[in-house]
């Protein structure tokens, strides 16, 4: 069932862009936030889509041309990719709890507070999406987020053992940081074979947040012909009826 053959499961922060970069190099073409932050990937429509899993949405065309989803946004809306593609394969990726809560602070907790002077259109919308949806808005209150670890770590547990509750082992390959992570155990659970190449090791704290630098730049608006307009989308259709079913 087209388009999604494999969704990551994993949090942000647990290896999911170098599992990206892993799957394309097995042949898909794979979602990841990075799509977002580069270009108008309709945020509005994962974040709506999150607070109204009632609304019918087409997941087709927000996944068209790619393959695969990893990492914000995609797993945020699991419950209704899990509906809408009942066969794809999915990896969990994890990590230890405080090793990830130490990788969020000193990244992705900083990079989506910022926005640059001038933001186009469509960071705006990107960012307040994030705030919104990501680990139940954990990262709403940024206070919050620093004082109460011991909140986080409840979340996080539970997003990792709902994944696994609620795929069928046949079709879930947990993959643990803490043991490494080679192409054995991936692509045998996909059927690909072994590339000749290692498997990738990228997206550390330190690169990520020098890279980051050069997103905020390509989130500014360098001209008027380079301002997005307008934040709707016609992905979800709010006065159609709802599917049968409510959690695609």
């Amino acid at each position: 069932m087209a388009p999604l053959e494999v969704i990551g499961a994993g949090l942000s922060r647990c290896g999911t862009d170098s599992l990206r970069v892993a799957l394309n190099m097995l042949g898909y073409n794979t979602h990841h936030m990075r799509e977002l932050l580069e270009t108008d990937g309709h945020p509005e429509v994962f974040e709506e889509a999150y607070k109204n899993p009632e609304k019918p949405v087409d997941w087709d065309s927000v996944y068209e041309g790619f393959s695969a989803a990893v990492d914000c946004p995609s797993i945020f809306v699991l419950p209704r990719l899990f509906k809408k593609y009942p066969d794809a394969k999915v990896i969990l990726t994890k990590r230890d709890f405080d090793s990830w809560y130490k990788s969020v602070s000193n990244t992705i907790f900083h990079l989506h507070d910022q926005l640059p002077e001038n933001p186009q259109e469509f960071a705006v919308r990107t960012r307040r999406m994030v705030k919104t949806i990501w680990l139940n808005g954990s990262f709403q209150d940024m206070q919050k987020f620093k004082d109460e670890p011991e909140l986080i770590k409840t979340r996080f547990e539970a997003h990792n053992a709902w994944v696994v509750e609620n795929v069928p082992a046949d079709r879930l390959l947990v993959l643990d940081l803490r043991d490494g992570i080679n192409w054995d155990k991936l692509c045998a659970f996909l059927g690909k074979p072994i590339p000749d190449e290692p498997y990738p090791r990228i997206n550390s704290t330190q690169s990520l947040n020098k890279e980051y630098q050069q997103m905020l730049k390509s989130m500014a608006v360098q001209g008027e012909d380079q301002q997005v307009n307008g934040g709707s989308s016609n992905l979800i259709s709010p006065g159609s009826q709802p599917v049968a079913s409510t959690t695609n």
